[in-house]
C-alpha cells in the first residue's frame, strides 16, 4: 500500500512565514554589522587618535542651533603632556578602581541602582572611565537600557583591545569639561589660561569635580558643593594609582 503523499505547503503560507523570518534576521544582521564597525574603529584607535566623537558632534550641533558659527574647543595632547595632578584627580573623583576593574565596576553600579531607586530618579550613574569613554566615542547622551547595553559591549571591546593607559589618554582628550570645551588641554586654557601639563593640584581637582555636570559648572564656578568636593578630591589624589 502506497503511503499518502504530503501535500505541499501552500505558496501563500510559505511567503508569509518567509516574511516573518526576515523580520527577525535583518535586525540581527544589522546589529552584528554595527558591532563589527565599533570593533574595527576601536582597533584603529589603538594607535591612531580619534577626531570628533559622537558626543562632540551632538554638542556642536546643539551650539550651532543658536549660533551657526559655533565650534567646539579641543586640542589633542599626548599622555605625557597632561599633568599627573589631573590624572590622579579624575581617577579619585570618577573611578577609584580604574586600574583594577575590567571595564565595569559592578559594585559601583549596584550602589548607583540602589541610590536611584531610593531617590526615585537618576542621581548616580556608577559608570567607570571606560564606560564614559564608550558613550562619548559612539553614543548619545540619552538614557535607556538599550543604550546602556550597547555601552557595556563597547566598554569590553575597549578593554580587550587597549591597555589602561591608552584608554585613559583618549578619555582625557575627549571628555567634556564645559560648554563646547572638550579635553584636558582646551579645559586648562579655558579655565586657567595654562596648558594641561602645568595644572596645579588644586586646579586639577576642581576640573575633575566639574565632570559630572560640566556645562552647569562652567557657568557656576564657585558653588559651595564645588569647593567642598574639590577639597575632598585633593585629599584623595595621592592615594590613587595612575596607569
Amino acid at each position: 500500500m502506497k503511503a499518502a503523499k504530503k501535500s505541499p505547503r501552500p505558496a501563500a503560507a510559505r511567503g508569509r512565514f518567509g516574511w516573518v523570518k526576515w523580520v527577525f534576521i535583518v535586525p540581527v544582521v544589522l546589529v552584528l554589522v554595527v558591532q563589527v564597525y565599533f570593533f574595527l574603529q576601536i582597533w584603529w584607535w589603538v594607535d591612531h587618535n580619534p577626531g570628533m566623537t559622537s558626543f562632540m558632534r551632538e554638542q556642536e550641533s546643539v551650539l550651532q542651533d543658536k549660533n551657526p558659527k559655533a565650534e567646539i574647543r579641543q586640542t589633542w595632547v599626548p599622555y605625557n603632556r597632561i599633568s599627573n595632578n589631573l590624572k590622579r584627580a579624575i581617577i579619585a573623583s570618577e573611578d577609584a578602581n580604574f586600574s583594577e576593574h575590567e571595564g565595569v565596576d559592578w559594585e559601583a553600579l549596584q550602589k548607583a541602582y540602589e541610590k536611584n531607586n531610593k531617590k526615585r530618579k537618576v542621581v548616580a550613574g556608577g559608570s567607570t572611565i571606560t564606560q564614559q569613554l564608550a558613550k562619548n566615542l559612539f553614543l548619545s547622551g540619552s538614557r535607556s537600557y538599550v543604550r546602556k547595553g550597547q555601552e557595556l559591549v563597547i566598554t569590553y571591546m575597549l578593554e580587550t583591545l587597549m591597555d589602561k593607559r591608552r584608554i585613559f589618554e583618549i578619555y582625557l582628550n575627549v571628555v567634556e569639561f564645559g560648554t563646547g570645551t572638550f579635553g584636558a588641554e582646551a579645559a586648562s586654557r579655558h579655565y586657567y589660561r595654562t596648558s594641561a601639563a602645568n595644572l596645579s593640584a588644586g586646579q586639577a581637582a576642581r576640573l575633575a569635580v566639574m565632570l559630572p555636570n560640566p556645562r552647569y559648572y562652567d557657568k557656576h564656578r564657585d558653588t559651595s558643593y564645588l569647593n567642598r568636593r574639590t577639597s575632598t578630591i585633593l585629599a584623595r589624589m595621592n592615594a590613587v594609582e595612575v596607569p
